[in-house]
């Protein structure tokens, strides 16, 4: 399975709560802080939901 590095590049504040649950659900606190995933449909379209506020690589 592939692994996706995802990192928060903006803030949750003023974000809709589906947004903000969406990055707690993907581990993401802080601007800056990278987590790694698998690359399953699941986290997929969790960092579609939030790719406004998030980059990602393939690790």
């Amino acid at each position: 399975m592939a692994k996706i590095k995802v990192k928060q590049l903006k803030s949750s504040i003023k974000r809709p709560q589906n947004q903000k649950r969406t990055l707690e659900a993907l581990g993401l606190r802080k601007i800056g802080q990278i987590v790694e995933h698998d690359a399953t449909p699941n986290i997929l379209g969790m960092i579609d939901k939030v790719k406004h506020l998030v980059s990602t690589e393939e690790a």
